[in-house]
């Protein structure tokens, strides 16, 4: 599942592509993936309109439409953007296009049609109802302890909850973890103020790092926990290993005796 990182490189590719351009045709070839209506409404719907916007919360991407209306972008395991021309170029598990004014079109791929669109006519009301917490990247320290105050869950059970958090996955929630040198199991009411403070650190250094390079693992430092997600290896420290458990019902990589279990 694409974490915020890689949906913040699919925001800044559909701005480039789709921003400002006039949909003439609409092509439904799949209409699985559209959640709430079938594909003649979602032609009926889209035909003729312009994107002018677009807004990224945690996961989820919101395209505003030029009416007000948003077309909700949920990428899923295997969810991807193709922009071309040519129709040699056509994606080859592409289930919906959009043909632009230009000449080109925006190609939504998906093999595994795990995908969620949705057309929205109210995006607010929307993520009020998912609930849908405050983006990671941007959420103040402040906010974040009032919300980590009083929890009993894990840390990392709190890192995923993204009613809590909106964009922190399974992966950077362990990088987090391991850059604070807490175990993930660790619960998060036993946490010192000044450490939940490096925590929210931390996570917001990470997401910037991982959002500045594109969501592009092999930028990524080599002292990355990322880099060693393999039981049994010598984690980045150089003394401790890698283990494996399930913490928050999902699996977890941690450096042993490197990071601090607190209950």
């Amino acid at each position: 599942m694409p974490e915020l990182p890689e949906v913040n490189t699919f925001q800044r590719y559909f701005d480039q592509t789709a921003l400002h351009q006039r949909i003439a045709q609409v092509e439904v070839q799949d209409d699985k993936i559209i959640r709430n209506m079938d594909g003649d409404v979602f032609i009926e719907r889209m035909t003729g309109r312009t994107f002018t916007s677009s807004y990224r919360r945690g996961k989820y991407l919101f395209a505003e439409l030029d009416i007000g209306h948003h077309l909700l972008l949920h990428f899923g395991m295997t969810g991807d953007l193709k922009y071309y021309q040519e129709e040699e170029d056509r994606p080859r598990h592409e289930r919906f296009v959009f043909h632009f004014d230009n000449g080109f079109r925006l190609g939504f791929d998906c093999p595994r049609k795990f995908a969620r669109i949705l057309y929205l006519e109210d995006r607010d009301a929307y993520i009020q109802g998912l609930p849908l917490g405050e983006d990671a990247l941007v959420i103040p320290e402040n906010d974040f302890l009032t919300l980590a105050n009083g929890r009993t869950t894990t840390l990392k059970g709190f890192l995923l909850k993204q009613r809590y958090l909106a964009g922190v996955g399974n992966l950077y929630a362990d990088e987090v973890c391991y850059q604070t040198r807490v175990h993930p199991a660790s619960r998060i009411g036993s946490l010192s103020e000044q450490k939940l403070r490096e925590v929210h650190a931390k996570m917001q250094e990470i997401l910037r790092f991982a959002v500045d390079h594109n969501a592009y693992y092999k930028a990524y430092p080599e002292d990355w926990l990322w880099q060693w997600r393999e039981e049994g290896k010598l984690a980045p420290d150089g003394k401790s290993k890698v283990k494996k458990a399930k913490v928050a019902g999902r699996t977890t990589y941690f450096a042993e005796g490197w990071q601090e279990q607190y209950s």
